[in-house]
């Protein structure tokens, strides 16, 4: 199946921007993922260098047929190394905004719905954690869970949390009066019922939105938290880990070590924004019939 026959890709004869730039984003983010996927293979068959082989190789050896991105300081294989970055990207990033969904988005439902203390108590302390920069709270709770794969996921969901509450429980206040749920509460369905069977699919159209958009974010963090020393371990390929040890050589012009995993930490970001934009406007039919209107002759 091609990506112009998806039904969601297709809502009119002449797309907007957004939906074509769209497009270009699921390509890219396509692209990252099979890469993750195949680079162990790639390994196995012997296409790609080990990215743990320090020595193994010339040091600062510019791009060649030989090594296509070039050797590091350490030695390692560039291009390998960039490779198997995507690798760790993905684990951390869909760890992390899954993490975020699955506490955020009930907290959100059950906090709307009932209202009252909880929902209070739930908001106060949400506020709280949304007030903090992203990147500040996701290295201090670096610093204190450690480095691993899990522990940065964990690092980076804390900052996720709110966002999902904040949507998800503001939608349900307002369907919440709607009438097919006063129906549903006269006829004798319990709490769970009412949030499990009419609620949530009406209040996660957004949710697909910010899933996409916070893990573009998350990407930068983790990088962020790569160069600092906070990310992964040291034996782990990372693009921020990466880009701190290319620092020094950079002012001496060896650009290969910092260019391509910057690069390609760059082109995931702006894939993944690229669909999240695309999915506010399918999202939102207001914005949809407004680009519409815009497009149709008078």
């Amino acid at each position: 199946m091609t990506l112009t026959k998806l039904p969601f890709l297709r809502l009119s004869g002449r797309p907007s921007l957004s939906m074509q730039m769209m497009r270009v984003g699921i390509v890219i983010t396509l692209m990252f993922v099979l890469i993750a996927f195949l680079t162990p293979a790639f390994q196995a068959w012997g296409w790609l260098q080990n990215p743990l082989e320090s020595l193994a190789n010339p040091i600062h050896e510019p791009p060649s047929w030989r090594h296509w991105f070039g050797t590091s300081r350490q030695g390692y294989d560039v291009f390998s190394r960039t490779l198997f970055g995507s690798q760790a990207a993905l684990q951390v990033v869909i760890l992390a905004t899954v993490l975020s969904l699955v506490i955020g988005v009930p907290l959100g439902l059950v906090s709307g719905y009932l209202g009252g203390r909880l929902d209070r108590v739930l908001l106060f302390l949400m506020d709280t954690i949304y007030t903090l920069p992203g990147l500040l709270l996701s290295v201090t709770l670096a610093f204190v869970v450690g480095r691993g794969v899990l522990n940065a996921a964990i690092a980076l969901s804390i900052s996720y949390i709110p966002q999902y509450y904040r949507v998800v429980r503001n939608h349900t206040v307002s369907v919440k009066t709607e009438l097919f749920i006063e129906a549903a509460q006269a006829m004798g369905a319990d709490t769970w019922r009412v949030l499990s069977r009419y609620l949530f699919l009406n209040v996660i159209q957004s949710v697909p939105v910010l899933f996409t958009l916070n893990a573009a974010d998350a990407i930068l963090i983790l990088g962020s938290l790569g160069f600092l020393g906070l990310g992964l371990a040291d034996q782990v390929p990372e693009w921020g880990y990466d880009l701190r040890q290319a620092l020094d050589a950079l002012p001496t012009g060896i650009w290969w070590t910092a260019l391509f995993p910057g690069l390609a930490m760059t082109l995931m970001v702006v894939g993944l924004s690229l669909v999240g934009e695309g999915l506010s406007e399918f999202v939102n039919p207001r914005l949809r019939r407004e680009n519409w209107n815009q497009k149709s002759p008078e």
